[in-house]
């Protein structure tokens, strides 16, 4: 366990966001590997994977549930030094995780033909698509524990010991990859189906040592004498992650509709917004991972009653956000068709890939400040704010871009215009919504410190 309520909380911030970056980045590798060796099976299937892949979201979207709301519950646990009551927490985490397995498992082979004709036009690129995610739904449904798992030892503020076992998984991936899609070594080519399976089998990899660390190794938290599950605990976690998660759905429904409204562009144009997104995404991982690590931080001190670390954790991370965000912005601005050049040779693939990255990495600062004010809601443990930003955004692109694919002037430079518009006026709405959460949780704790230091 490490305690979060101490020191600088600067150094407290980056303790937590540098290996969760590294782990982060370990899980997002999965689908790069698999775009990487699958480009050169054809725009057909490299279409297939982006487009297949974008189901992650909504796995995020439902694991994020019981994320936040583990966190959210056991992080103040822990701050408060009540490690029964930490563990008692953990305990139901893990039936939840249980529960989201079996989930899956029994309604995921329902969910992907509807999914897969709404966003392709392309028999070929369906018929891949459901290659790929016969053999990817069950590590996607293994998610649901192993986020249970690493969900209890972030709360607990471990995240070094995750990170190294995520980076153990995406180098048998990286290493299965080749192997299965291509036939290298066994002279059987699965194609697209060898990278659904890879991932699948790196990810039963990584749950197996995930428990084997948490019985072995773990000193705070424990499963022997696991409690039977509690109803009432489900229903809190579930209350305080629901809404945390619709934020992510809110992501799947973004990435579902662009896939709808560009689906007559062709498979390159969808290629290179999937590439272009998958690379954003990476790219800017280290500010996701600085608002990742927020939620302990807060949660503890909101345990501890250090009320003034909150708002000094809060201004911290927005300025190491716009750092952050700076940096890497201008990565994606020096040279993005060198960048999508790592998975197609294309000229389309490239020249739709390279554009998406140029105008959405624009969105860099204004994400930066909406992740920040996320990590606040869920440390406080009430995420609906955050979700009445993410819908304001969704709303704020949606309904200009359908009405804008109606008429002459639809394209995709314009549809990624909107996008960047959109998430500025996001960020404004959080930054407001952030601060009202600051002075409630002052005035309830009666705290004018509080109050005094809320950020301008």
């Amino acid at each position: 366990m490490k305690d979060l309520t101490q020191g600088s909380v600067y150094r407290q911030i980056i303790s937590q966001a540098v290996p969760m970056t590294i782990g982060m980045l370990v899980q997002t590798l999965y689908i790069l590997v698999d775009l990487y060796f699958v480009a050169g099976l054809g725009t057909d299937a490299l279409a297939a994977v982006v487009s297949s892949a974008n189901l992650m979201f909504l796995v995020i979207a439902l694991t994020q549930v019981l994320s936040v709301g583990l966190v959210a519950l056991m992080a103040p646990a822990v701050g408060a030094k009540n490690p029964a009551e930490a563990n008692r927490l953990f305990h139901q985490g893990v039936w939840l995780g249980l529960a989201g397995t079996a989930g899956l498992f029994l309604l995921g082979p329902f969910l992907v033909e509807p999914y897969l004709h709404s966003v392709s036009s392309s028999e070929a690129v369906i018929l891949l698509s459901q290659q790929y995610l016969n053999w990817f739904l069950p590590g996607l449904a293994l998610q649901f524990v192993s986020v249970a798992l690493v969900a209890a030892l972030r709360a607990t503020g471990n995240v070094q010991s995750t990170m190294k076992i995520q980076l153990l998984t995406v180098v048998l991936n990286i290493v299965l990859a080749p192997v299965l899609i291509n036939g290298w070594l066994t002279g059987y080519a699965m194609g697209v189906a060898g990278a659904g399976l890879a991932s699948t089998l790196s990810v039963i990899a990584g749950l197996v040592l995930l428990l084997f660390y948490v019985i072995k190794q773990e000193l705070y938290l424990h499963l022997r004498q696991m409690q039977k599950p509690d109803f009432k605990v489900w229903r809190r976690v579930l209350a305080i992650g629901c809404p945390a998660g619709a934020e992510f759905l809110m992501m799947f429904a973004f990435s579902a509709l662009v896939y709808i409204l560009i689906k007559d562009f062709g498979s390159a144009a969808q290629a290179g917004f999937g590439a272009g997104m998958r690379l954003v995404q990476a790219i800017s991982l280290p500010g996701v991972a600085i608002a990742f690590s927020l939620p302990a931080v807060f949660g503890q001190n909101l345990g501890a009653g250090r009320l003034d670390r909150i708002t000094a954790s809060f201004s911290a991370a927005l300025k190491m956000q716009l750092v952050v965000m700076g940096l890497l912005f201008l990565v994606c601005q020096l040279n993005p068709a060198w960048l999508i050049g790592f998975f197609s040779a294309d000229a389309d693939v490239r020249s739709a890939g390279s554009d998406f990255i140029q105008i959405i990495s624009w969105n860099f600062f204004a994400s930066g400040v909406v992740l920040t004010c996320s990590g606040l809601f869920q440390g406080l443990g009430n995420t609906l704010p955050g979700l009445a930003s993410s819908v304001t955004r969704l709303l704020l692109f949606a309904l200009p871009a359908v009405w804008l694919s109606q008429t002459t002037a639809f394209s995709l430079h314009n549809l990624w215009l909107i996008s960047v518009l959109s998430v500025v006026v996001q960020a404004v709405f959080s930054f407001v919504l952030a601060k009202r959460q600051l002075i409630k949780t002052g005035r309830l704790a009666g705290s004018p410190e509080l109050n005094e230091s809320l950020p301008s």
